[in-house]
């Protein structure tokens, strides 16, 4: 019975590990949050703006908070998960760069994300 106890623990807590986040994925989402703070577009959460500064800085505290709870295979997960919408009010974060219209965040991140590829594939 002790053995069988045993062994459903160790199958109950290897179901519940979850991955933590790849080296590919950290690197691509820090890249991401360089090329925000780099940007110099405006940054739109929940009906005010902010500047390129201050969107990195948001942005970086979710994907702090997702990590921490392994929730980030890809980077298009930290997309999803934490840069597209506000969690508290449900709506879309956009960017907006000088000289063009308004994007959502998750358009303009998955952007950037196949740039940042296409680039490091050539490499």
């Amino acid at each position: 019975m002790k053995k069988l106890l045993i062994l459903v623990g160790t199958i109950l807590a290897a179901n519940m590990a979850v991955a933590a986040t790849p080296e590919i994925t950290k690197a691509e989402v820090a890249h991401l949050l360089g090329a925000v703070e780099q940007s110099q577009c405006r940054f739109n959460r929940n009906g005010s703006w902010y500047d390129a500064k201050s969107a990195k800085k948001h942005l970086a505290s979710k994907y702090e908070y997702l990590d921490k709870k392994d929730m980030l295979p890809t980077a298009e997960s930290f997309i999803k998960l934490g840069a597209s919408t506000s969690s508290s009010s449900g709506k879309a974060y956009m960017m907006a760069c000088e000289g063009q219209q308004p994007v959502t965040s998750a358009v303009w991140l998955i952007e950037e994300l196949n740039r940042y590829r296409k680039t490091a594939a050539l490499k």
